[in-house]
């Protein structure tokens, strides 16, 4: 006898995202649930004409009503179903030349994936999984498996601790939900520099794995120059400035135990000359305050890095966002010398990439510099951007040169 599903009614007309592949319902489309669902439940999407849709999780408390697994209405939603996702997405990763050999790799990307609500990364014999959603909740059992099916990992540690479940009125859950911790501390290779990551209390899923080909960008410019790294965090960028035989690097953060992650990791690299500690600076502060500090102090740079912390989570806060945004570029460029480069960044979802552009001119506008784009930024290939999806796309960046 044929599983009869629970239906998910849209209201005339709201059927038209869900052509265009778009994996969101949101509240303002639902017309009614014919059924009972839990949340997660796998319900169907119908047309107010009658026709089938998609096949979705059922999140009755979140303003995205439903996310779609599948617009094959006829696709069953099980653990053969996580198995199949998960192994081809893994399999993509493995055929990206550029990803050869990284030991640091986004595995799941949620909805670019075809697995909404579901992130994992891998830092080596380690996933980190994060699930943000009603259903990926549900199916937490069948996606751990279908990793260790995948990968072969020795462990997998779930950080579902993200703001964001509680809009799907899940609580946080963090623990290791395959294998063991390992017995030394977790460190990956990245590029040629050492990397300590901490699955545990880290930001993220322990390191910023969006960033990986920007550093390596940061790494080709900073040869015999002076450079600033702001919200340094754990020191990536630095570190891999260093690598590339910059002169100086100066650190900020207002965190003092990221910047114990720094210095850290600029030991777990002692052996290479180039992180001989006279060329390093970790300044603990205020990156706003120390920036208008060094413009009275008249002190200048060759390369900036800027990458904030999300200032606009959603559209609601872009205002907000823009001006905070709009200040650290503009001492940004008042502090960069003549020929001097400026790689600046923002992962807010709710700044886009047009609007970022017009901040960071206004910015050097203001600041009285002649400045050009040479490249566009964004996160690497390991974090795929669904075509119908463009919400995917958060990490947007630009590499600015000034006369």
């Amino acid at each position: 006898m044929p599983l009869i599903m629970t239906q998910l009614l849209l209201k005339p007309g709201r059927e038209r995202s869900l052509f265009r592949r778009h994996p969101w319902i949101f509240e303002g489309a639902v017309d009614h649930l014919e059924g009972r669902a839990r949340p997660g439940d796998t319900v169907d999407v119908i047309a107010a004409n009658g026709a089938c849709l998609a096949r979705a999780a059922w999140s009755p408390q979140s303003q995205i009503r439903a996310r779609v697994w599948s617009f094959d209405p006829h696709e069953i939603v099980d653990d053969a179903f996580f198995k199949r996702r998960v192994a081809a997405a893994v399999e993509r990763r493995l055929s990206m030349p550029q990803l050869a050999g990284q030991e640091g790799m986004r595995l799941l990307h949620g909805e670019s994936d075809g697995l909404p609500g579901v992130i994992a990364d891998r830092y080596g014999d380690t996933i980190c999984l994060q699930l943000t959603a009603a259903g990926s909740d549900k199916w937490r059992k069948a996606i751990v498996g279908a990793l260790v099916k995948a990968t072969g990992v020795a462990r997998i540690y779930e950080r579902s601790d993200s703001d964001v479940r509680k809009l799907e009125g899940l609580e946080p859950v963090t623990g290791w939900v395959h294998g063991e911790a390992p017995d030394i501390p977790l460190s990956i290779d990245e590029n040629g520099v050492r990397l300590g990551v901490d699955v545990v209390a880290g930001h993220k899923t322990g390191f910023y794995l969006d960033q990986r080909d920007n550093r390596l960008l940061t790494r080709a410019l900073a040869k015999d120059k002076s450079v600033l790294n702001c919200f340094c965090y754990t020191g990536g960028f630095s570190l891999q400035a260093l690598a590339g035989g910059a002169a100086s690097v100066l650190s900020i953060d207002s965190s003092g135990p990221a910047l114990a992650g720094a210095r850290a990791n600029m030991a777990l690299n002692a052996a290479n000359p180039l992180f001989e500690t006279s060329r390093a600076e970790w300044l603990e502060g205020d990156v706003f305050e120390a920036l208008r500090t060094f413009r009275k102090e008249g002190r200048t740079f060759d390369l900036i890095v800027l990458d904030p912390p999300k200032f606009a989570p959603s559209a609601a806060h872009a205002e907000r966002a823009a001006r905070a945004y709009k200040d650290i570029n503009l001492h940004g460029f008042r502090l960069l010398n003549p020929g001097g480069y400026l790689l600046t960044y923002s992962c807010s979802g709710g700044i886009g990439l047009e609007l970022f552009q017009k901040i960071v001119a206004g910015a050097a506008v203001d600041a009285g510099r002649d400045a050009r784009i040479l490249q566009r930024l964004s996160a690497g290939p390991d974090h795929p951007v669904a075509l119908h999806f463009p919400e995917g796309e958060y990490l947007k960046g630009l590499l600015v040169q000034v006369d």
